[in-house]
């Protein structure tokens, strides 16, 4: 019973993951589309969250096993 709660725990920490890069990636191709010069900073904070996002999302998933 532990390790089903385990695994579904860490697979809503890998959806959510997914589907909070993917806003993030959409929102900065929008922006980029909006101001395309502005191209280079936007990049750079959409893969500083994309990180973070990351680094969340991995510690969720060790939690999750841990448990």
């Amino acid at each position: 019973m532990t390790g089903t709660l385990a695994a579904i725990g860490a697979g809503l920490a890998v959806i959510g993951a997914g589907v909070g890069i993917g806003r993030i990636g959409e929102s900065a191709m929008q922006a980029i589309a909006r101001q395309p010069e502005a191209a280079t900073k936007i990049q750079t904070a959409m893969i500083i969250s994309a990180a973070l996002i990351e680094g969340v999302a991995l510690f969720g998933v060790v939690v999750a096993l841990i448990a």
